[in-house]
Parts: structure tokens; C-alpha cells; sequence
């Protein structure tokens, strides 16, 4: 299995950009059902420690992840409570929100804009897929599935 991000396949579809802790994100926006106003979790006991809780959405239990916390950011910089918002993302059959300090803009990569990321800690469960050259910084590519900690039947079943 390669490495190495297939840049076609990652310019074909928009992302949706949102920031946290001051740097820029996006995930596949065909991987995103909704976009909600930040809200209160109920906590889960003994969860992990990016696990806000869980809210009703619908008539759906959906987790909600702290973005920040899941990503190894700062989770104590101020935000503007204003912007904060609850990307619900979706793999397969499961929904996982993630909490955001602020959604973006849609992006729509160009395959030379992009490129494998940096060398980064070596984690299995490392979200960053890619990352693309963006307004003189960069915009870090996530794979939704590893965000959320959804792929682990794959590796299971393997």
C-alpha cells in the first residue's frame, strides 16, 4: 500500500476548510451531512479525552469530538464562541462531529497545489493525508475516516 497521496483523486471533489487553533483544515465536503451551531455535549464517562460527549441530532446519538484535542493543538487559546461550529462528518454509516473553531470557504484543490505531508510523528491513526499551498500558508487535507477514528475495521480485518 503506498504512501503517497493519489493527487488526482484528492483535486476531483471540493473540501470544506474550518480552522482550529489558528491553522487551516478541510475535509472532503462529500464526507460532511451538516454543519451545526456549537452546543453542550452530554459527557461520556471514562470516553477518550477528545470525546466532548454526545448530542441528539435528529433522533441520532452523534459523538462529538474536540477538533483541537484530536489534533494535538492548543485546546486553551480563546475562540470566539460565535463562529465555533459542530462539522458532522460521515463514514460509511456513522456520523462523528467535530467541534471547529470556525468554518471556512469551499476549496477546490489543483493536483500541483498539492503535496505528500511533512514528516510528521509516524501515528497509524495520523488524519493528515495531504497537505496544499493556501493563501501564503498551507491547508492540512484530512481523511475523515482516520479524523473520526472510524477505519479501525479495516485494519481488523486485514
Amino acid at each position: 500500500m503506498s504512501l503517497v497521496p493519489d493527487l488526482a483523486a484528492i483535486a476531483r471533489e471540493p473540501w470544506l476548510s474550518f480552522q482550529l487553533d489558528g491553522q487551516h483544515y478541510a475535509v472532503l465536503l462529500s464526507r460532511v451531512s451538516e454543519v451545526i451551531r456549537d452546543n453542550t455535549p452530554t459527557p461520556v464517562p471514562g470516553a477518550a479525552s477528545d470525546l466532548l460527549g454526545i448530542c441528539h441530532l435528529r433522533g441520532n446519538i452523534v459523538p462529538v469530538m474536540d477538533g483541537r484535542r484530536r489534533l494535538g493543538l492548543n485546546a486553551t487559546t480563546a475562540v470566539d464562541p460565535a463562529a465555533t461550529r459542530i462539522v458532522v462528518c460521515t463514514h460509511e454509516s456513522h456520523r462523528v462531529g467535530v467541534r471547529v473553531d470556525a468554518v471556512g470557504e469551499l476549496l477546490q484543490p489543483k493536483p500541483e497545489a498539492i503535496e505528500s505531508p511533512p514528516m510528521r510523528s509516524g501515528r497509524v491513526d495520523d488524519p493528515v493525508q495531504a497537505v496544499m499551498g493556501w493563501q501564503g500558508g498551507f491547508v492540512a487535507l484530512l481523511d475523515v475516516a482516520k479524523l473520526c477514528r472510524l477505519d479501525r475495521g479495516a485494519k481488523e480485518a486485514a
